[in-house]
């Protein structure tokens, strides 16, 4: 979520989105913490051009679509590649060195936007965006195994009007693993221990006093939330026949306009619904 607009009252504007096609290579060669069932093909590029669509056709967003790589089996995941606040985008350096050429095509698409690029270029850190959570006042960093501490001070040092607080990841992928901002104010937290404990840390850390929204299962608990200036608060969540459970929480949000997306392909693969986007707010040239 780290590209929508800042500022608390700006949180969740959007006008552009950057996402990947889906190469054929992830079925067999995508990265993956633990081994289990094969990717259906078909049936993810099916999910991947819903997400899309909702993008483009019902959200009225401009979609920069790039090409997929066979070489690059992880990426349709264009989150880890990039963390976009405001006029900045900071190109990361991915902390799986099979993933760091994705960048590549990133930067020329972020370049195609305007946008101030910095890159990381410090070989001694790494970052992935997914364990970037951006709150609109604030960021929290998951020190994982793909991100470390000096990753955390790059983005500290090129994001400087925020506050930056680092989150120990143990026991997922990434931070965005289990939690996400459902509103501007609005944490959603998964109810396992570790996601317990790092909302808990995030509390500590902040200043700010945050709203919470607990779903039974983690994964769902990775939304999108944004600000239409034609629909209002929106949120992409889980779909009912994956976390039913999950799904009558966010039922509960009745200000929202609720769009359920299935994911179902791409979590075999540790893909969340954020992974698969980078959210930009261009404000218009004057």
């Amino acid at each position: 979520m780290a590209g929508l607009g800042g500022g608390p009252a700006a949180f969740g504007r959007c006008t552009h989105a950057v996402v990947r096609a889906l190469p054929e290579s992830l079925c067999r060669q995508a990265l993956r913490r633990a081994a289990g069932p094969e990717v259906d093909f078909a049936r993810a590029e099916r999910e991947h051009q819903l997400y899309v669509g909702v993008l483009r056709g019902k959200l009225g967003l401009q979609v920069l679509e790039l090409p997929a790589d066979e070489d690059l089996p992880d990426c349709v995941f264009v989150e880890d590649v990039a963390v976009v606040c405001e006029e900045t985008a900071l190109i990361t350096r991915p902390g799986a060195p099979s993933r760091r050429k994705e960048v590549e095509s990133m930067k020329r698409a972020l370049e195609s936007l305007n946008l101030n690029i910095v890159e990381m270029v410090d070989e001694n850190a790494t970052l992935d965006g997914g364990d970037v959570l951006f709150t609109g006042r604030e960021f929290f960093v998951g020190l994982s195994r793909r991100t470390n501490q000096r990753g955390a001070e790059i983005l500290a040092d090129t994001f400087k009007d925020y506050a930056v607080s680092t989150v120990p990841v143990h026991d997922s992928l990434h931070l965005k693993s289990f939690c996400s901002m459902a509103g501007p104010n609005l944490i959603a937290i998964g109810s396992s221990e570790a996601a317990q404990k790092a909302l808990k840390t995030m509390q500590q850390m902040s200043d700010h006093r945050y709203d919470k929204l607990t779903v039974p299962d983690d994964a769902a608990a990775n939304c999108i939330y944004l600000n239409i200036p034609s629909k209002g608060h929106v949120l992409l969540h889980r779909a009912p026949e994956e976390y039913p459970e999950s799904a009558k929480v966010f039922e509960k949000l009745k200000d929202h306009m609720l769009i359920p997306i299935a994911n179902t392909e791409l979590e075999k693969i540790d893909g969340s619904l954020t992974c698969c986007s980078v959210l930009i707010n261009k404000t218009p040239e004057l």
